[in-house]
This record gives structure tokens, sequence and C-alpha cells, in this order.
């Protein structure tokens, strides 16, 4: 059975994918036509793009709409020419389709406005308040999809960086995954009504689950 592509998109030059990839890896600079390797190069470059933002964006920093462009593009400018930038193309997920691509530049100003102006940066003292801040910048962002590519890792990092900024060790994501993922995209569905509930209770336990791995290191 040929396997779903991972977004349907409408088919402009973002759509336009790697020649010999079999649609499975997006035109990229490097010329990576499997995916399996695409997949790693993002991981590595990702690593070396969290390193290099920790030291710019610090605990008293107020994100903006053009910081998440930054981060993208250092993380993902030396694979794709596009990286950075916001998607030309309409994409959809499961049947889902995320926003317009012809609406994010006045989305992410509201996001700038309305979302990061308030709850960054994230320094509350009390774990709940910080969940929920996380959970409704990260909500908020995911139905963007400002992106072509990275946009679920996009968003995590935000959170990561939020909550570095809060006195917690880096955030551990790994409680998402399996059956879990059904109630993560659930809670990102109920934001489209800013029911940000489900969501908090996923942050809730992403911290919890950090507070305990790191107090188990030290």
């Amino acid at each position: 059975m040929k396997k779903e592509r991972r977004y349907k998109t409408s088919h402009l030059l973002e759509d336009q994918y790697e020649p010999g990839s079999g649609k499975r890896v997006l035109k990229n600079l490097r010329g990576i036509k499997r995916k399996r390797e695409m997949d790693r190069e993002e991981v590595l470059a990702q690593l070396r793009a969290f390193e290099e933002v920790t030291k710019i964006y610090g605990a008293q920093h107020k994100f903006t709409e053009k910081d998440i462009c930054d981060i993208h593009k250092i993380w993902l400018g030396k694979i794709y020419s596009w990286a950075g930038q916001y998607r030309s193309v309409n994409i959809s997920k499961g049947g889902f389709s995320f926003a317009a691509a012809r609406e994010i530049p006045k989305l992410m100003g509201e996001f700038e406005r309305d979302v990061l102006y308030k709850y960054t940066p994230c320094c509350s003292s009390s774990q709940d308040e910080m969940a929920l801040a996380l959970a409704i910048v990260h909500v908020e962002l995911v139905l963007i999809h400002p992106f072509r590519e990275g946009n679920g890792r996009m968003s995590r990092v935000l959170a990561i960086l939020m909550a570095l900024q809060g006195g917690l060790p880096v955030l551990d994501f790994g409680s998402i995954q399996g059956k879990k993922k059904a109630k993560y995209f659930a809670a990102v569905r109920a934001g489209l009504s800013r029911d940000y509930r489900l969501m908090t209770e996923i942050f809730k336990g992403v911290i919890k689950r950090t507070v305990r791995k790191f107090s188990s290191m030290s």
C-alpha cells in the first residue's frame, strides 16, 4: 500500500519534491532523495539550532513573529530555500485543514500581539500557570502552521525556550507518543474554540515528567 504523504497541499513552489524521491522528500538544497536520510538531517540540524537559539533568547526575552521565522531559518536554512518564510500552499492532515496560506501574515501578527506579548517571557513560579501559558502558545502556533514543514517541532522548540525562561529544565515530550498522540491532536482541535484545557493537562504531564527525570539525574 502506498504510504500517505505527510501533508496534502496545493501545488505551488513549496510543493515540489526532490526528483527521484518518489514524492516523499521535499525539494531541498542538499539534493537528498531518501526520507530516512532527510529525517536524520533535520534532527541533527535541530540539535545544532537549539544550542544556538538558547544563547540568543534569554530569560527576559519577549518573543515576536520575527523570532519564530528566525528560529525556523536557523534550523532549516541550510536544507530548504524557503526556511523562515511563511508557506504559500494550503495544507491539511488527516482531514484537518490548517490556516489558509493567504491568512498567515495577519494571523501571525495577531499571534504576536495577543499571545506572545501576553505569555512571554514565561516567568511564572506556578507550574500550573506555566502549563496554561505553554498550552495556549503551542496550540495557537500549531493551528496557524505558518511553515511548509517543521511546524510541530518548531512549536515544541518555542515551548522549551519558554520553559527555560521559567526555570524549568529542557522539556521532555517523550510521553506524547502512541495512543497519546490522539489526545494531543484532540487538544489542538479544541483550540479552535479557545478551549485549552486538554492541552494544559498535556503540558502539566510534560512538566511533571521533565522535573521527575531531572531530579533523578541530580
